[in-house]
């Protein structure tokens, strides 16, 4: 019963973190963001789902019309969140990935430089997802992306 407490008064921070990243991308505040830009929502909620798990989320939220409504992502995130559904990668292992790509152990890696790992290794993202995902990560002033802030970010209470 306990554990069950626990985790129904940890519903009402898990909303509240959802909405911030949801209202982060909800650019006329009407309670709905394009549907592009839910990936960097679940990332930026500290969610690494792959993209066939991405996809299948989507659909489930998604309104046909190309936009997602928070009524819907609400609820359906919540649950990811809750049920550590799309595990989030710890923050050790993070970093040691961007070290390996941060040959020169500047702290940072280019715009550039990390579109061409993104675009052509592994998982691939298309160009347009990489332009969005580097527009919400980059520096807007030198184009860098300074990967130890963004662990910062990624990385959320497990237990939450």
């Amino acid at each position: 019963m306990e554990n069950k407490q626990s985790s129904e008064s940890a519903v009402p921070d898990v909303h509240k973190t959802i909405k911030a990243a949801f209202e982060a991308f909800d650019y006329e505040s009407n309670n709905k963001v394009d549907v592009r830009e839910i990936g960097t929502i679940i990332y930026s909620l500290g969610c690494f789902p792959t993209q066939a798990d991405l996809h299948d989320l989507i659909a489930q939220v998604e309104d046909q019309t190309g936009y997602i409504h928070l009524e819907k992502f609400l609820p359906a995130m919540t649950k990811v969140l809750m049920e550590h559904k799309f595990p989030s990668v710890p923050e050790d292992l993070l970093l040691q990935a961007f070290e390996v790509l941060d040959k020169g152990k500047k702290g940072y890696l280019e715009h550039a430089e990390l579109a061409k790992y993104m675009t052509h290794e592994g998982e691939l993202f298309t160009q347009e997802e990489m332009d969005e995902m580097l527009t919400a990560l980059a520096d807007r002033e030198n184009n860098r992306v300074y990967y130890k802030d963004l662990i910062n970010q990624w990385t959320i209470d497990p237990d939450m």
